[in-house]
């Protein structure tokens, strides 16, 4: 786990090695064991120096969630939180230098080791990752990032790194002041040793136990101090709304940790640690950001027994923007990609996407230029479904029309082989009735998409009523492969995040319909914790869009379709005032071309809205804005359409952008409680209407005193 050698100069190397792991991480049996190594180092007097590196191809990781988790309450993990404190000061104030070789990815505790260290040498690799990312999953560093990443490159660029836990490569860390060097891998460890060798007494001391320190750019009382947390303050509050404490919590240790000596910061920090990790926020994000997406990306839903298909061909049909990315994140895989469209120019449209974002990626200094023709080298843009040939999947990403999806289902299926898999990218129509136009619906699928597909994480997989198992373990290899997360869900109209999406769109224009005030709507829906207002998403997706897709609902329904107070506002919007959304300039948003978008100043006459003193509080209308998107995932349960409360969760997150301090739509029934959550839902169908009623499964859980997750 930590091998430990002194070589023949006096110089230690303690080199993390954690078996059975891809990744060595801070836990309850590396962390001893590490102690033991560092005691070790300090006690003998041969010992003139020490390195601290790795013999796995990347450095650690952080520490293990799994072992907060297991953490019994706040005392013990205070207790816990300040012996990795002292630990990491043993090594300051040993008087023996230390420095960091670190050969690969350093993050979280990982990064916070090789702060502790009186030194820090780099391997140029540009694939390595330095920073402290704990913010991403609720948490603040609590190994004394907060304090001495501040204290070596000061307030003002530390915040950032922390509040936002980027990402620096070794050149980028470098630069930032991070780390002092940057060498060749095959020369790190010789180098950490000649500095080593080379270090004098006052090396072995950090700056911020020198007499006289000063925090480079001033303190938190000084004026340069007090403008960086005045307007880091107000741009923290504007972010994230304050539903995020630990990045609050990040911005207090900073200030209060930066005014005292670095010992009583520590202190403070594993006091805010613990109040932090303590939160359901971060609980939340805990639950679905790291183990719910991590257990989606490992595939842990995968059915068993199937050998793993690797992909080298694959055909996309239609060269539209869906297709196109889909053609992307395929050949970025080092797969062959075939793009068919009806003519050539439409095909070559879609290929020339590709070519522009690898431009920019060159242009960034992402890529080279030779990787990126590799890349482009790999898809074939034509009109000629013989070129199918050889493929082991096909995605349509044709228009949303059940004859043109029929047309080229048979056209495929002409070419390709017997046992290769057809998906469809349908974000509405069900995956049965598509497969009809099938000869072999056991090989049928839906891989849906989001768009662009070049940045969107999330591939929702849509089982038909005949999908094989084995038609789905290898579909999620695919997924897999292109680097995206997979949820698996069972065929219905909407699927689940497209008709769980709905709702909040639905929400805010059924809001408005009401006579509540538009800007209200939208703020509210920012400050619920979701990326942009339920109005100002409605003209992003399109309303004519929208009433599309809901006369196509009506239509194919019939008297089971059940109106929403929204459809009437979308009637208005599209047939009588033409205003269908942001394409067009014009929708429930101005859009002007010399200037910043802005509420349509007709919306009042359009649809009246209630006095000032009528208006509802902005708690309730966030509650009907979130509350309408958990009720609908429920019942997407309790149809079985969503099959596990982690797939809901990721899906709602990754798929539309569900506040992540919630942790998913599920998991925010979870955190207010079952019962408490129909309760309420109770009486906002009796205000509101029966959307909101809870499905027969929450009032089964909520008699019985169940939840969806352990804690």
């Amino acid at each position: 786990m930590i091998n430990y050698s002194v070589d023949n100069d006096g110089i230690a190397t303690i080199s993390w090695d954690m078996p059975d792991r891809s990744m060595n991480v801070l836990n309850n049996g590396s962390i001893p064991a590490f102690k033991e190594a560092v005691e070790k180092t300090i006690a003998d007097d041969n010992v003139k120096g020490v390195i601290i590196t790795s013999a796995k191809p990347d450095f650690i990781a952080g520490a293990d969630l799994e072992m907060l988790q297991g953490w019994n309450g706040a005392e013990e993990m205070f207790e816990n939180g300040m012996e990795l404190q002292m630990l990491f000061r043993s090594m300051e104030k040993g008087g023996k230098p230390f420095v960091a070789a670190i050969n690969g990815t350093a993050l979280g505790g990982g990064f916070e080791i090789c702060l502790a260290c009186h030194r820090r040498i780099a391997a140029d690799n540009p694939k390595a990752k330095i920073g402290l990312p704990e913010v991403k999953v609720g948490l603040l560093p609590g190994g004394g990032g907060t304090q001495r990443l501040p204290r070596l490159i000061g307030i003002q660029p530390a915040l950032p790194l922390l509040l936002e836990g980027k990402h620096l490569s070794p050149e980028k860390a470098l630069k930032a002041g991070a780390v002092e060097e940057v060498v060749p891998a095959d020369q790190l460890l010789a180098r950490a040793k000649e500095w080593l060798m080379n270090a004098k007494p006052e090396d072995a001391v950090q700056p911020w136990d020198k007499k006289g320190f000063r925090i480079p750019g001033g303190a938190p009382m000084t004026p340069k101090g007090m403008m960086t947390f005045t307007a880091g303050n107000a741009m923290l509050h504007e972010k994230t709304q304050g539903n995020y404490p630990a990045a609050t919590n990040i911005m207090s240790c900073v200030y209060n940790g930066c005014c005292v000596d670095i010992d009583s910061g520590l202190k403070i920090e594993t006091r805010y640690f613990v109040k932090t990790c303590m939160s359901p926020e971060a609980k939340n994000m805990i639950r679905s950001l790291f183990f719910g997406i991590g257990n989606a990306n490992k595939l842990a839903s995968r059915p068993k027994d199937i050998p793993t298909q690797k992909f080298t061909k694959v055909g996309v049909l239609g060269a539209g923007m869906m297709g196109a990315g889909i053609a992307y994140v395929t050949a970025m895989a080092g797969i062959q990609v075939v793009l068919i469209d009806q003519d050539q120019t439409a095909a070559e449209r879609g290929k020339s996407y590709s070519e522009n974002l690898l431009k920019k990626a060159i242009q960034r200094k992402r890529m080279t230029e030779d990787k990126a023709e590799k890349i482009l080298s790999l898809i074939t843009p034509t009109t000629d479904y013989s070129l199918l040939d050889g493929a082991e999947l096909v995605v349509e990403a044709v228009f949303e029309n059940r004859e043109i999806k029929a047309d080229v289902t048979a056209k495929s299926e002409a070419v390709i082989a017997d046992n290769a898999i057809f998906a469809s990218n349908t974000s509405t129509l069900p995956i049965t009735g598509l497969s009809e136009a099938s000869k072999r619906p056991a090989n049928f699928i839906g891989l849906h998409f989001f768009s662009p597909v070049d940045k969107m994480p999330l591939v929702e997989i849509i089982c038909g009523k005949d999908t094989s198992q084995e038609t789905l373990a290898r579909s999620m290899d695919y997924v897999k492969a292109i680097r995206k997360t997979p949820i698996v869900v069972n065929d219905s109209r909407g699927f689940y995040t497209s008709r769980v999406f709905g709702t909040y769109v639905n929400e805010g224009i059924a809001l408005l319909a009401e006579g509540v005030n538009p800007a209200l709507i939208d703020n509210a829906g920012k400050k619920a914790g979701m990326p942009v207002g339920p109005l100002a998403l409605a003209d992003e997706v399109a309303l004519d869009l929208i009433y599309k897709i809901r006369n196509q609902t009506k239509k194919d329904l019939g008297d089971k379709y059940v109106p929403n107070p929204a459809d009437a506002v979308v009637d208005k919007m599209v047939e009588e005032l033409g205003r269908v959304g942001k394409r067009e300039g014009k929708g429930f948003y101005e859009y002007p071309a010399d200037g910043k978008k802005h509420l349509w100043s007709g919306l009042a006459e359009q649809f009246p809205q209630l006095p000032e003193e009528d208006q509802p509080s902005v708690e309730e209308v966030i509650k009907r804005l979130i509350y309408i998107q958990s009720v609908e995932t429920a019942r997407c349960m309790e149809e079985n359409v969503v099959t596990t409360a982690e797939d809901a969760d990721v899906g709602s997150i990754l798929g539309w952008g569900f506040a992540p301090f919630r942790g998913g739509a599920i998991s925010q029934i979870h955190t207010v409680g079952v019962d408490n959550f129909v309760s309420e839902c109770d009486r906002m169908a009796q205000a509101y209407g029966a959307r909101f009623t809870p499905p027969k499964m929450l009032r089964d859980m909520a008699a019985k005193g169940e939840n969806f997750y352990a804690a």
